[in-house]
């Protein structure tokens, strides 16, 4: 008798398990076709620089992965992704100054990759609407 009772009591936990994980996994899924538009967009304009795991290059082009800039600002952030930026910038504690050219990208893109990088390496910064973006790019 006992050793069925803990036969069952290890296969109830196998499915919770289970079911946990494949929560997770769909969750990730989901992420993946949500911001799947934007992650194209940072593939072809943005990744060069700023490297596919959101790195950066110390001293060159600063990370967009866990940065405290990025996080900060959400208009700025906004802004950069929209038009560009130059001039001297202080991301994680390390000081960048350089050029990023504005990528001409519609209101839609910027949503779309704003959205990607503010949920990607570690970012939980939420989502920006189509509304934000016009709002942050008229300046309010």
């Amino acid at each position: 008798m006992i050793k069925y009772s803990l036969i069952i009591t290890f296969g109830i936990l196998l499915v919770a398990c289970g079911e946990g994980d494949q929560s997770s996994s769909n969750n990730r899924l989901i992420d993946a076709v949500k911001y799947s538009a934007g992650k194209s967009i940072y593939s072809n304009t943005c990744v060069v620089c700023h490297q596919s795991n959101g790195e950066g290059v110390e001293g060159a082009f600063p990370p967009l992965a866990n940065s405290d800039y990025l996080m900060a600002d959400k208009n700025r952030a906004i802004r950069i992704a929209a038009k560009g930026m130059d001039g001297e910038i202080t991301v994680n504690g390390v000081v960048y100054n350089g050029v990023m050219a504005s990528q001409s990208l519609s209101n839609k893109e910027v949503k779309e990759v704003m959205n990607y990088v503010l949920n990607s390496w570690g970012n939980e910064g939420g989502e920006v609407t189509i509304e934000e973006v016009e709002a942050a790019l008229a300046g309010k």
